[in-house]
C-alpha cells in the first residue's frame, strides 16, 4: 500500500473546523475514492489553548515551519484568508514540493498568475474550488465540463451577505440599516461589513470567474464595482412595481469590443432565474455557445458547504498523487484580451429624480434625455416628497458615456432638485 497521505491545515476557523468534521464523518467513502489512507497531520493555529469544536487527535502548532518544513506532509490546505502571510506560505509550500489547496479569493484575484507559475515551476497541484461560491461547484465545471464552449456571459449572485440583506429589504420592507443589523446578528455580516456591502468580495470572485471563463487574466483592478449602500426602500418598491427585483450581480461579458467585468446592484426581470435566489444562497448563470444557458445554485459560504469544496480539491490532489501526475489543468489564461471601452458597454438604467412640482418639468427633463441621446423606455410620476415630485424613468440600452453626460445635464437643470439614484437594468429584451 502507498504511504498515508498527510495534510497540513493552515487555519482552524469556520472552514478549517468544517474540513476536520466532514473528513471524519465521511472518511470511509473518501478513503475509498482516493484508494489510500489520508489524515490531517498538523494544524496551524494562533492560540494553542483555545477550545476547538471537533473531535479526534490533531497536532496543533503555532509555528508555520512545523508544517512547511515537514517532509511527511504532502498537501498544504490554506484557510487563513487575506493576502499576507497566506500568499507567502502557499508559495513556500510549493517551493518545498507540497501541493496546495486554498479557499483564498483575495490571493487568487490579485496574485493568481504568481501562484500558477509557482505550481508549474515546482510540478505540484494548486487547487482553489472553494475560493468562489462556497459549496457550489463552479471552478471545476468552467475548467473541465464547459471547456469546449466559448463562454460569452456570466452573471452571478456571489455574495450571500448582500443577497440576504436585499431579500429582507424586498420581502419584509426593511431599510438598509435594519437589514444590515439583522445580517450581523445572524452572523452573515462582519462587524465591518465593507468588503460585502461595497461589492469588493463579489468583485474578487468576478475576477477569478471571468479569468477562467474568458481564458484571459482579469485582475481585481479591472472590475468596475458599486455596492448596495445607496439602495433604499423606495428603489425596492419601484422595482417591484415595474416587474423587477434588485440583486447585487457580478456580470462578466465577452463581446466583440472586449471583456467587460463589473459588480453592481441591478434591476433584473422578476421571472429571471436569478430573481428567485433568496437569502444567503448564491447562483451563477452562464451562457456558452454550445451548452446554451446553464445555472449553478447552492450555499455560497458556511462551514460545511465550503469544507465540501475544499475536500473535493484534496481528493483530486490525492488521486493525482496515486498516478504521479500533477497539474493536469494549469492556468487557462492563454489569451490577452482587451477590456471593453466605456462607450461600448451597454445597459438599461433606472433613474429616480426629485423635481420641482410645476408645469414644464417633464418637457425640460425629456429635452435633457434627448440631448444626451438617451432613449426612454418608460417614465412614471409617482408621489410627492415634501414640496417636490418624484419621477422614475427606465431607459433603453445606452452606454456609460451617455449616462454620465445625462447626469451632468440633469444636475444643471433648475427644476431638478436631486438625482436620488441610478441603478443598471438588465433589459428583458434588446433595447
Amino acid at each position: 500500500m502507498a504511504k498515508k497521505i498527510k495534510l497540513g491545515l493552515l487555519g482552524c476557523g469556520t472552514v478549517g473546523t468544517g474540513v476536520l468534521k466532514v473528513l471524519q464523518e465521511n472518511y470511509h467513502d473518501i478513503r475509498a475514492k482516493i484508494g489510500n489512507d489520508i489524515e490531517v497531520s498538523k494544524v496551524l493555529v494562533r492560540n494553542l489553548n483555545k477550545k476547538r469544536d471537533f473531535n479526534g487527535d490533531v497536532v496543533l502548532t503555532d509555528n508555520i515551519d512545523d508544517i512547511l518544513n515537514d517532509e511527511s506532509i504532502d498537501i498544504v490546505v490554506e484557510l487563513l484568508g487575506g493576502i499576507h502571510p497566506a500568499r507567502e506560505y502557499m508559495l513556500k509550500a510549493m517551493e518545498n514540493g507540497k501541493h496546495v489547496v486554498t479557499a483564498n479569493k483575495d490571493v487568487l484575484a490579485q496574485f493568481g498568475k504568481d501562484m500558477f507559475d509557482a505550481a508549474e515551476k515546482h510540478d505540484v497541484d494548486f487547487m482553489f474550488e472553494a475560493s468562489v461560491a462556497g459549496g457550489i461547484p463552479i471552478i471545476t465545471p468552467l475548467k473541465q465540463c464547459l471547456t469546449a464552449n466559448k463562454i460569452t456571459e456570466l452573471i452571478g449572485i456571489v455574495n450571500g451577505t448582500t443577497n440576504y440583506m436585499l431579500t429582507k429589504m424586498t420581502e419584509q420592507g426593511m431599510d438598509y440599516d435594519t437589514a444590515l443589523a439583522r445580517a450581523q446578528a445572524k452572523g452573515y455580516a462582519e462587524a465591518d461589513p465593507t468588503a460585502d456591502v461595497a461589492g469588493l468580495d463579489a468583485a474578487r470572485k468576478a475576477a477569478i470567474l471571468s479569468s477562467i471563463a474568458f481564458n484571459t487574466r482579469v485582475s481585481l483592478e479591472d472590475v468596475k464595482v458599486e455596492g448596495i449602500t445607496n439602495i433604499t426602500p423606495e428603489d425596492i418598491t419601484y422595482a417591484k412595481e415595474l416587474g423587477y427585483i434588485i440583486k447585487l450581480l457580478a456580470i462578466a461579458k465577452h463581446t466583440e469590443d472586449g471583456i467587460d467585468v463589473r459588480v453592481h446592484p441591478t434591476f433584473i426581470d422578476k421571472d429571471h432565474p436569478l430573481a428567485s435566489v433568496r437569502n444567503v444562497f448564491n447562483a451563477i448563470f452562464i451562457h456558452g455557445n454550445a451548452v446554451g444557458d446553464t445555472m449553478f445554485y447552492g450555499k455560497g459560504a458556511g462551514e460545511r458547504p465550503t469544507a465540501s469544496a475544499v475536500l473535493a480539491d484534496i481528493i483530486d490532489v490525492a488521486r493525482d498523487m496515486g498516478k504521479d501526475r500533477f497539474g493536469k489543468i494549469r492556468c487557462t489564461c492563454y489569451e490577452e484580451k482587451q477590456l471593453c471601452p466605456p462607450d461600448k458597454v451597454l445597459s438599461g438604467y433606472y433613474i429616480r429624480l426629485l423635481v420641482e412640482d410645476k408645469p414644464g418639468v417633464l418637457g425640460a427633463i425629456a429635452t435633457a434625455f434627448g440631448e444626451s441621446n438617451v432613449s426612454l423606455y418608460s417614465v412614471i410620476q409617482k408621489r410627492r416628497v415634501g414640496e417636490f415630485s418624484e419621477i422614475v424613468a427606465i431607459t433603453h440600452n445606452v452606454n456609460n458615456n451617455q449616462i454620465e453626460d445625462l447626469k451632468v445635464r440633469l444636475n444643471n437643470l433648475d427644476v431638478v432638485h436631486e438625482i436620488s439614484n441610478i441603478i443598471r437594468v438588465v433589459m428583458s429584451q434588446e433595447a
